[in-house]
């Protein structure tokens, strides 16, 4: 039977380091604070929004919120984004995503400065992923699963790390941030050719393909970590990953459940961009 790789447990500890450094913050007269901005009542975006809240108020961050309309414009999100822009009292800004294909989200998007884009949605933010430059931060996800190898001490340096997925949200930053831990890497999706023979050749496996049960027990092998980062619904309407759980879970050696695996972390990362975007804004760091 595999190790369950929990993400209630590493969203804890990095919890506890964000904690000190908001901490650190407070002492020197700031309170680091989120501007969530939201676009409509997606009720992903909804449920995204109250874990957000929720553990950056743990923390001790401040959140606010700024609400459109389904039908707002590009003039409208592009004046939100100026405004936060220049609040000194903001320290991050998450726009939640996808917006409406009504709006141009490649403007509102880059818009962002990007000491203050703590879900890496621009591409100023990217070029840092991809340079490894300190420039904005990571995408939250990807960055998530990171944590998530770190703190089980899976390692990466001259492992084969097989990614499902190329999306900018998740599977180009993650293999980035893969191969700068000397991780040798392989970007797959849907449409790869003998994707499970692939797939079998991984010592990390993670996948962000967006359909459930992408991944069964022709894609696995003993000795394996399988990082599920897939959120949907299985035909009974239950909430699952992109993994067959029960048959991959006993053949590899850890996995990560859905949920309770890498969506757990996501928000813990959040809160922990905007506590060092503070300190990096106030020049602690």
């Amino acid at each position: 039977m595999a190790e369950r790789l929990l993400g209630k447990e590493v969203a804890a500890s990095l919890s506890e380091k964000t904690k000190a450094l908001v901490s650190k913050l407070h002492e020197s007269g700031i309170t680091p604070a989120l501007e969530i901005i939201r676009v409509g009542e997606n009720p992903g975006d909804l449920s995204y929004e109250r874990g957000a809240v929720k553990r950056c108020e743990a923390t001790g961050i401040d959140v606010r919120r700024t609400v459109f309309g389904a039908d707002a414009d590009t003039d409208t999100l592009l004046q939100a984004i100026d405004r936060a822009n220049e609040d000194r009292t903001v320290h991050g800004v998450l726009l939640l995503r996808p917006l409406p294909r009504s709006v141009d989200a490649q403007r509102i998007e880059n818009a962002l400065v990007p000491d203050k884009d703590v879900d890496g949605m621009g591409d100023l933010s990217m070029s840092g992923v991809f340079t490894g430059k300190q420039i904005g931060f990571a995408p939250c996800t990807p960055q998530a699963v990171m944590e998530i190898l770190d703190y089980y001490g899976i390692a990466l340096r001259g492992r084969r790390a097989v990614v499902i997925g190329r999306s900018l949200v998740f599977g180009k930053p993650a293999s980035m941030m893969l191969l700068q831990k000397d991780a040798t890497v392989t970007i797959c999706h849907t449409k790869t050719q003998d994707l499970a023979s692939i797939a079998r050749q991984a010592d990390i496996l993670i996948t962000a393909a967006g359909r459930a049960h992408t991944v069964n027990a022709d894609f696995v092998r003993e000795g394996q970590t399988v990082i599920d980062v897939g959120i949907n619904l299985d035909a009974e309407g239950r909430l699952c990953g992109d993994v067959e759980y029960e048959n991959v879970e006993k053949i590899v050696s850890a996995i990560t459940p859905v949920p309770g695996g890498v969506g757990a972390v996501t928000t813990s990362v959040l809160a922990a961009h905007v506590a060092k975007a503070a300190m990096r804004q106030a020049k602690l760091d």
